[in-house]
């Protein structure tokens, strides 16, 4: 369960978080819906301990990360386009990551690749990676590790219709499988056909829709 408890964060001297109080349960997908620069990011940023924030309390499984420096355990991220090496392959660059906790190797690494629809014995730098590939990767790297949780800011952007559709497949078996997952999506089928509870963030204030 991952709980805040009236988090305001301030960036810049402007309120970004205004007052955030909502519970997002276990083993559900919960969808967060907003303009750009409503807040949605922040709020992604501000419960993986990215942001502190100026008031209020984060906490995740009854622990509290609300002045933590460190990561949480078994949480994976897709916030803002997927950070990697041009000139490295898929499975390079994930073995690289996965290298950092060492909680996976090559086994886990080609798993999430191929979960994804790409073949961990492609030869390509992601240089030459067109858009859908890239954005599989960074779905692959945040689920690799088979987190609990998961933080999807936008995950479809950049996929074809054909991945659109796989993806949403996957992120239902996670579901399925007990994870919970955070998405934000600005697409109302991945809203309608993917959530649970769906939120909606205007201006840094949070409110449920259902």
């Amino acid at each position: 369960m991952i709980l805040l408890e009236n988090v305001c964060v301030n960036l810049s001297r402007r309120a970004i978080l205004k007052d955030i109080s909502v519970q997002f349960d276990d083993g559900r997908i919960h969808g967060i819906v907003g303009n750009n620069g409503s807040g949605k990011s922040v709020m992604f940023k501000t419960i993986c301990g990215f942001i502190r924030p100026a008031r209020g309390r984060v906490t995740i499984d009854g622990k509290d990360y609300t002045s933590r420096r460190r990561f949480p355990p078994r949480m994976g991220l897709l916030i803002e386009s997927p950070g990697m090496l041009p000139e490295c392959t898929g499975y390079e660059n994930l073995m690289r990551l996965a290298s950092i906790r060492g909680r996976i190797g090559r086994k886990g690494v080609c798993e999430a690749i191929s979960a994804v629809g790409l073949d961990p014995c492609d030869r390509r730098v992601t240089r030459k990676y067109s858009l859908d590939m890239k954005q599989r990767l960074g779905i692959a790297q945040a689920i690799m590790e088979d987190p609990d949780i998961l933080l999807l800011d936008e995950p479809m952007n950049g996929l074809d219709n054909a991945g659109v559709l796989e993806m949403r497949v996957l992120f239902k078996a996670l579901r399925d499988s007990g994870k919970t997952i955070l998405l934000a999506s600005h697409n109302p089928l991945d809203i309608e056909e993917l959530c649970d509870t769906v939120c909606e963030m205007d201006g840094g204030v949070l409110t449920q829709v259902r």
